[in-house]
């Protein structure tokens, strides 16, 4: 039986245009499902967007549209832009659908029959732009502590959701093991909001419209978090008739999230599930942020990157490259971009692209194209191998433990150690002499060959690219499987090249700079 894979990004708020922090959730995801495919997975891959909302009809009202227009108009920018970076989701679920409101609706009443939500008044703090709930002790500074501005005192009849009731099991489940990702992030839990005292939930609100509405009370529309959080499980037609694929795929087996919504993830979603009796998610990661400067990348503080701009000059590759291999595992990665230009310079046109280059355009030179079938191998040849061999597991493991900067850094290595290699067995000079031809044949099928490995274990990561490389060393179908990585020598010995143009050209980066002046880097 074909083991399966769900894996989820959050669903976006469509407040203002997506931005380029937005896609290293989409493209790690993304990563992670592509990998999880090759190695012949079931895999459901979801995103979507959170469109209910006070934010939202107020957006709405000041572009002189109804909520659902305004949502839908920014919901089209977001499905735009996962497809120009390639981002391969199975499925792409919205609040406002039909079969998400019935299953909302559902889980609402389900946990106020079973006593879990009941009526009060809401007194306390409330951030708009979050749309969160505060109490005096979470603030810093008087302000929210999610994005630092200001609160402003709220008054209104709510239905709450008994949060506190599930604080030892939450408190058992974060401190279980590695249920939450990064390890920091679980202290961060226990110590700053169970063991303070976990506060019941507002779940329902009454002063905007804009939202699911409570079907037995039709003041109240269901508030932000029961209905963003359920996509997870409407998406696979829990309670409703339009997916049946919740007893195959729940529980999922990867949340992620960025850090700043770790706490809805870690703490309401699983005490909802707990409540309706349903199995946790395997893994929640909560990530960093990609930061300007010091301060969090954000449509609100009006300090975004553009990944349209970025992607049609540089390349969407190199663009998913630098988002995915800039984010350390556990803290923030900033947008520089003077780096992210030396890194398409040094990574991928001066190691990666110029291997390639370098090596196939010495088998068109020395061998028409197409190398001979004899070999005669040599002492230097091992090293190389045994990293080429090693580096597939290396890789798998950083990816699966979620560190997705680690993984193409193993898979670098490897690159970096086959132009060592070429270095080493100094081809040119085998060239001179007929006698080494053997040895000249042998050298390139090996650098070849770790060019397959290499391409292979980058295409999740890289997908326009990565096929491209692999047609140039004329690898068969059988050649680029997952499973073929494992083991040095699968490239057919008689491979025959294709050239081409350089694959990353490389960067005139003062000339680049001009050109990403902060104008030009900011959404459009």
């Amino acid at each position: 039986m074909t083991e399966k894979f769900y894996i989820t990004t959050p669903i976006y708020y469509p407040s203002g245009s997506p931005h380029i922090g937005h896609c290293y959730t989409t493209v790690a995801c993304d990563a992670i499902a592509r990998y999880k495919r090759a190695k012949g997975f079931d895999v459901l891959f979801l995103t979507g967007t959170d469109e209910h909302g006070q934010k939202i009809e107020e957006k709405a009202q000041a572009a002189g549209l109804d909520p659902q227009t305004y949502a839908d108009n920014v919901v089209a920018e977001f499905k735009k832009l996962w497809t120009f970076m390639n981002v391969s989701y199975d499925r792409f679920v919205r609040t406002t659908d039909d079969y998400h409101i019935k299953t909302v609706q559902y889980i609402f009443e389900e946990l106020y029959k079973r006593g879990y939500i009941y009526k009060s008044e809401y007194k306390g703090k409330y951030c708009k732009p979050c749309e969160s709930f505060w109490t005096d002790s979470q603030l810093v500074d008087g302000k929210c502590p999610d994005c630092g501005r200001e609160v402003v005192e709220t008054t209104e009849e709510a239905y709450f959701f008994k949060l506190s009731a599930f604080a030892d099991k939450l408190k058992a489940l974060l401190e279980s093991g590695d249920f939450l990702l990064p390890e920091s992030r679980v202290n961060e839990m226990v110590n700053n909001f169970i063991k303070p005292g976990l506060a019941d939930l507002c779940v329902s609100r009454t002063s905007f419209k804009w939202g699911v509405p409570v079907t037995f009370d039709d003041k109240h529309v269901v508030y932000v978090w029961i209905d963003a959080l359920s996509n997870y499980i409407s998406a696979l037609g829990y309670h409703n008739d339009t997916y049946h694929d919740f007893e195959k795929f729940w529980p999922a087996d990867v949340h992620m999230m960025a850090k700043e919504i770790v706490r809805f993830h870690s703490l309401v979603w699983p005490a909802i599930l707990m409540a309706l009796d349903l199995p946790m998610p395997k893994k929640l990661y909560a990530h960093g942020w990609i930061t300007m400067g010091d301060k969090k990348m954000s449509k609100s503080l009006g300090n975004v990157v553009n990944p349209f701009v970025l992607g049609e000059r540089y390349g969407v590759d190199a663009l998913r490259y630098e988002v995915l291999r800039e984010m350390p595992y556990s803290g923030d990665s900033m947008f520089v971009s003077e780096l992210f230009l030396q890194r398409i310079n040094t990574d991928l046109a001066n190691n990666l692209g110029n291997l390639v280059s370098r090596t196939t355009s010495m088998v068109q030179k020395y061998f028409q194209g197409t190398l001979p079938a004899e070999r005669e191998a040599e002492s230097l040849d091992a090293d190389l191998i045994a990293v080429a061999e090693a580096a597939s597991k290396k890789m798998e493991n950083k990816l699966n433990a979620m560190h997705i900067s680690e993984a193409l850094e193993e898979i670098f290595v490897l690159i970096s150690r086959a132009n060592k290699y070429i270095d080493e067995t100094t081809p040119w000079s085998l060239a001179k002499d007929e006698s080494k031809k053997v040895r000249l044949a042998t050298v390139l099928y090996n650098l070849l060959e770790t060019i397959r490995i290499s391409a292979i274990m980058l295409e999740p990561f890289m997908p326009n690219t990565m096929p491209e490389i692999l047609k140039r060393i004329g690898a068969g179908a059988d050649e680029v499987k997952w499973d073929s990585i494992y083991t040095f020598g699968k490239l057919n010995p008689q491979a025959t090249v294709t050239l081409g143009d350089p694959l990353f050209p490389r960067i005139n980066i003062e000339q680049e700079l001009a050109f990403l002046s902060p104008d030009q880097e900011k959404s459009a």
